[in-house]
């Protein structure tokens, strides 16, 4: 892809830094523009106008088009690549993680890291956060048992599915998760630290 991209995000969201990570994972060029969802900016018409659902992460084409929706993103920007599947069914596998990632995964571990570091972990939000545990918790316990016997989270190589997963596991800490009795998931995350291209999540 050799056409410049405009990325719509947040620096401090996990879901924003996915795109950050493939892009640099694929060495792809693109403008980012911040966007504070806490100050109303995703909300503003002319957001609304490129994203009716009014969220980031947003990428911007230079067709005109726009893509929502982190995970769309990263199918989008990895179609072709082996980090997006190498056959069929591995490429089915890949969607599977993506699929857990944003319904037994995101909602517990990235919505209580929202609370604490976003909100300032109101009094008021405590019994969110209570609620939040034991998903965040089992969702944290399937990603061990596949680590266990499995070097990434689609089996022997790293994909899309290990990006989008990695975004918000690796600081679960922010959202009150303890990764301590979680072995492999902690190694998992020492490996794609020290992939080549890797880029950290900017400290804001």
């Amino acid at each position: 892809m050799t056409e410049k991209l405009k990325v719509y995000g947040d620096s401090r969201s996990g879901n924003c830094y996915k795109i950050q990570m493939l892009c640099a994972e694929l060495a792809i060029p693109y403008d980012w523009q911040e966007v504070d969802i806490l100050a109303g900016e995703t909300r503003t018409p002319q957001f609304l106008a490129m994203n009716p659902n009014g969220k980031i992460p947003l990428l911007a084409l230079p067709d005109g088009h726009y893509l929502p929706e982190s995970n769309a993103i990263l199918c989008y920007l990895a179609d072709g690549h082996e980090l997006s599947g190498r056959d069929r069914f591995g490429r089915a596998q890949i969607l599977q993680w993506l699929f857990f990632e944003q319904y037994s995964h995101e909602p517990n571990i990235a919505t209580s890291r929202f609370i604490i570091r976003y909100l300032g972990n109101p009094v008021e939000r405590k019994p969110d956060l209570d609620n939040k545990r034991k998903g965040g918790y089992a969702a944290l316990n399937v990603m061990e048992k596949q680590l266990l016997n499995n070097a990434y989270m689609a089996g022997v190589n790293f994909s899309i599915a290990d990006i989008a997963l990695f975004a918000y596991t690796h600081v679960a800490h922010e959202g009150g998760f303890d990764l301590a009795d979680y072995p492999a998931i902690r190694a998992w995350i020492r490996n794609i630290s020290r992939r080549p291209r890797f880029v950290a999540m900017a400290k804001v």
